[in-house]
């Protein structure tokens, strides 16, 4: 009895009786046709049916179901005989122990059927076993795969198909998996490398892709033996399929060797102009791989007029592929040049490009002008479209570029802040965290420019319990720029929600945000901050106390309300932030809080046990204050704390703070209240601090970067010693003298350590390279911003002047030789922002004054005085050497 989990198949057979009856008919029927069925691979369904039936009997048609059962070959019988698809009975051998499993290995299954066709001791060899063989030896048996010996009959050879229109044999490919993954196990396999080279003549191409990954992975490791198989790329370079070419230049481009240039230009080269879309994708990949193994070399200009040829090509990808090679190519020189005719051509194919290849042609039309209002228009109508994209990088790609094109036409970059709301929303509520995250970056971007621009939509920043605390934060941030007279209750609600969370970053979080909130809507906030001061919680009465602090600063007419809360939070705050607000906030207002006194005795009282210096400074100064405004209640805790600070204390901070208090006691009460007790603001002044929107020129180079992520002056300091990609910057003006250019400077190392983005400061960048070209289309486009002359005796050493301006980094461009009349000189130099500055040094005769002209990328008044007065130092010195 066969349980029922071991029914595999069923099959149904027809059954036609003839004039035969009896227990031999009858077990025919039953048996027979039951054999064969049971015969069939897989146990599939299979009809089978008897010859028609003699004239005169009736037709009659019995449906048998029969389900076939597979027994184990371990749990079968040895007697049990095997039985072929037409009833007879196998040989024994070939049915236990030694036919070929049912199912093999790729690479041992091609083995059999490749060497197995002789037929073995004479008789017929089976299909599908061993080969095709076709026997007539006089024995009866049946050749067994694997067994020794045969028959006087012929089989194929070698090499001769198993089965009409089958392959002679699979190719191995397991053995050439094996290599490709043990490395990540951390077996070594470098011993395996010249068999795997070897390898590399496969004609399959499955074989040759794992090939190429173990050679491209250990050629570093073993260069010498890395070129072996540069023979047979090239040759696999003029195969006639499209995919072994393109898998031979990808190959060679990726070997990594030294020494392999000059085996690599012909190559790519050739499959620049193949006619497959897949090997020229391949070939201008490769050629930025080329550029970047020759190091320092020069730059092929055939190779780069060939990539600028194949911006026309019909296969999108390949012209995403050229611009992306050719900014890799060209990075010393600035990168690739969009003109008039390509940027037209870009723009044109747009239509035919995926979502990558769009974003990435966008970012590149950064670097086109449009030279009339007409053209500016017609480029931004043809991009209508792309902002409504599915692609959230598109949209954002189109957006930059209509921001930095109408940088003139404020009114069209606020209608187009308006049509990227919807896309923005979407982003932040998508799936993906690190998209969510950056769009909630740009939201808060653009609502410094356009506050309440996503008021009506406050409800999307709302926080979901699955996010996690970074996207959570910053929506709270957004929430509080969202707030009006309309949603303020709802939004107040949902971060009270927000403030009794188990996570003590988000509550803290939250509690800061009702705190900002509070400098527009003091009452209802302070109101909600005293109720959470009730729960008796460390960390939310620590950030209640903290945003008190910052609102009494920055909102004085609130003061009485805070001063009013804050009795009995002094034995609930425990950390060091939490102390020092509260230590503050009773030197500070002491007079308005009656235990003020006996609360900093407290903590007088346990300062020896304090482990924050900070807490102690601040103790200090609040109980010096504290006592020039209630001198009788703090005279005698104030000398018990400068005796400890003066005489015990370990800290060098504290002691130096108390000696200073204790001297400045000395000199007068009123001395000390000069000092330390500043008016304070007046309550009717209101909010203190600025809210002043910023331009969206002032930002709109630097949306859809990581700028917004990190924060203006964070990425500031982490490109600060990295080469920067060209930038496209633009400032806020209206005429020509403030438009920007682009920053054709590719940077080195540079060594800048702090950034002073509006201070007068200046911060040169060295090694920076500017090619005469694009100097002389910088210099074309700007307007002169300041002019100068400076004195000047005698002639002119170029040599000395190139090399004293080297010093404070700027570079020299261009330079007349020495007596020549007029002398010229063209300078440029960057600043850590960005900011170039173009110079001109004329100086008509000898003995006379040099003449000067900066013209500057950004209008920046206190930089611009800074860096002539480092030129006129400069000169002033070369001309002190001169005469």
């Amino acid at each position: 009895m066969t349980e029922p989990g071991q029914w595999l198949a069923s099959s149904s057979v027809t059954v036609t009786p003839s004039s035969s009856t009896g227990p031999e008919r009858g077990g025919r029927a039953g048996g027979t046709y039951l054999e064969a069925a049971r015969q069939q691979a897989g146990g599939e369904r299979r009809a089978v049916q008897r010859a028609a039936p003699r004239a005169g009997e009736p037709h009659r048609v019995v449906r048998v179901q029969v389900r076939q059962e597979e027994e184990p070959r371990a749990a079968r019988p040895p007697h049990a005989p095997e039985v072929h698809g037409d009833g007879r009975p196998g040989d024994h051998g070939a049915a236990h122990g030694c036919a070929a499993p049912s199912r093999l290995p790729a690479e041992f299954s091609g083995r059999r059927r490749a060497g197995g066709g002789a037929a073995g001791r004479g008789g017929r060899a089976r299909a599908g076993r061993g080969g095709a063989g076709t026997g007539t030896g006089a024995g009866s048996g049946h050749a067994v795969p694997g067994r020794r010996g045969g028959g006087a009959g012929a089989a194929p050879g070698l090499g001769q198909p198993a089965r009409a229109g089958r392959p002679a044999a699979v190719p191995r490919r397991r053995p050439a998996r094996h290599p490709v993954r043990r490395p990540g196990g951390g077996a070594d396999v470098s011993g395996l490398f010249p068999e795997m080279v070897k390898a590399s003549a496969a004609a399959d191409v499955v074989q040759k892709k794992l090939v190429s990954l173990f050679v491209r992975a250990q050629a570093p490791r073993q260069p010498q033996l890395a070129l072996l198989a540069v023979n047979t790329l090239r040759k696999d370079c003029a195969h006639p399929s499209p995919a072994v070419r393109g898998l031979a230049l990808r190959s060679m481009c990726g070997l990594r060797v030294p020494g392999l240039q000059e085996y690599l230009r012909q190559p790519l080269l050739s499959g620049l102009r193949d006619k497959a879309s897949y090997v020229r994708r391949a070939a201008v990949l490769g050629c930025a791989r080329m550029v970047k193994l020759q190091g320092d070399l020069g730059v092929d200009g055939a190779l780069v007029n060939e990539l600028y040829s194949l911006l026309r090509d019909q296969d999108p990808i390949v012209v995403v592929n050229c611009l992306r090679a050719l900014e890799e190519i060209l990075k010393k020189e600035g990168g690739v040049v969009i003109n008039k005719p390509i940027a037209h051509h870009l723009l044109n194919r747009m239509v035919d490009l995926d979502q990558w290849g769009q974003s990435e042609v966008l970012t590149f039309l950064l670097r086109y002008k449009p030279r009339s209002e007409d053209e500016l228009f017609d480029i931004l109508n043809l991009l209508d479209g792309y902002l409504k994209s599915s692609s959230p990088s598109v949209v954002m790609a189109a957006t930059k570029l209509f921001l930095v094109l109408a940088r003139e036409y404020p009114h069209v970059q606020a209608d187009v802040l308006v049509r990227v709301k919807g896309p923005l929303l979407s982003a932040c509520t998508s799936e993906s965290r690190e998209l969510c995250f950056t769009a909630l970056c740009h939201v808060r971007q653009i609502l410094g420019s356009l506050p309440g621009h996503f008021s009506s939509h406050y409800k999307k920043f709302f926080c979901s319990y699955s996010e996690p605390h970074y996207i959570k934060c910053q929506k709270m941030e957004v929430l509080c720029e969202l707030v009006n007279d309309e949603n303020v209750q709802q939004v107040l609600e949902e971060l009270k929600g927000y403030c009794t969370d188990v996570s003590v970053e988000l509550a803290q979080g939250a509690i800061f945000a009702i705190g900002n909130i509070a400098r527009t809507y003091t009452e209802q906030c302070v109101s909600i901050l005293t109720e959470l001061l009730g729960l008796q919680q460390e960390h939310i009465t620590s950030a209640v106390v903290q945003a008190f602090r910052d609102l009494v600063w920055l909102c004085p007419q609130c003061t009485d309300a805070v001063c009013r809360a804050l009795p009995s939070c002094e034995d609930t705050v425990q950390d060091s932030e939490g102390k020092q607000a509260l230590i503050w906030l009773l030197g500070t207002h002491g007079e308005k809080v009656p235990n003020a006194p006996y609360v900093l005795e407290d903590f007088v009282e346990n300062v020896k046990s304090e482990m924050f210096p900070a807490v102690k400074m601040e103790l200090l100064t609040a109980l010096v204050r504290l006592f020039l405004s209630r001198p009788a209640e703090c005279q005698d805790t104030l000398g018990r704390l400068l005796y400890y600070c003066i005489e015990e204390e370990m800290d060098m901070a504290v002691r130096d703070r108390g000696l200073f208090y204790y001297r400045l006691l000395q000199s007068g009460v009123e001395e000390a209240k000069r000092v330390l007790c500043s008016p304070k603001s007046d309550p009717s002044l209101g909010l203190l601090e600025d809210q002043t929107e910023r331009p969206v020129n002032m930002w709109a180079s630097e949306f859809n970067t990581l700028a917004p992520v990190y924060g203006r002056e964070r990425w500031a300091l982490v490109t600060a010693h990295q080469p920067a990609e060209p930038s496209y910057t633009c400032s806020s003006g209206t005429d020509s003298g403030n438009r920007d250019t682009e920053a054709l400077i590719s940077e080195g190392d540079k060594e800048v350590l702090k950034v002073h983005p509006d201070t007068g400061s200046l911060t040169l960048i060295p090694d920076v390279y500017l090619t005469a070209e694009q100097f002389e289309k910088t210099w074309l486009s700007l307007d002169t911003s300041c002019r100068l002359s400076l004195p000047w005796c005698g002639t002119v050493d170029p040599d000395t002047i190139q090399t004293a301006l080297h010093v404070v980094h700027i570079q020299t461009i261009a330079v007349s030789k020495a007596g020549v009349q007029p002398w010229k000189a063209y300078l440029s130099a960057q600043d850590d922002a960005g900011c170039l500055f173009l110079t001109e040094l004329l100086l008509e005769a000898a003995d006379t004054a040099m003449q000067v002209s900066v013209k500057q990328s950004e209008v920046k008044p206190e930089a611009l005085q800074t860096f002539v007065s480092v030129l006129g130092t400069v000169m002033g010195a070369v001309a002190g050497l001169e005469s």
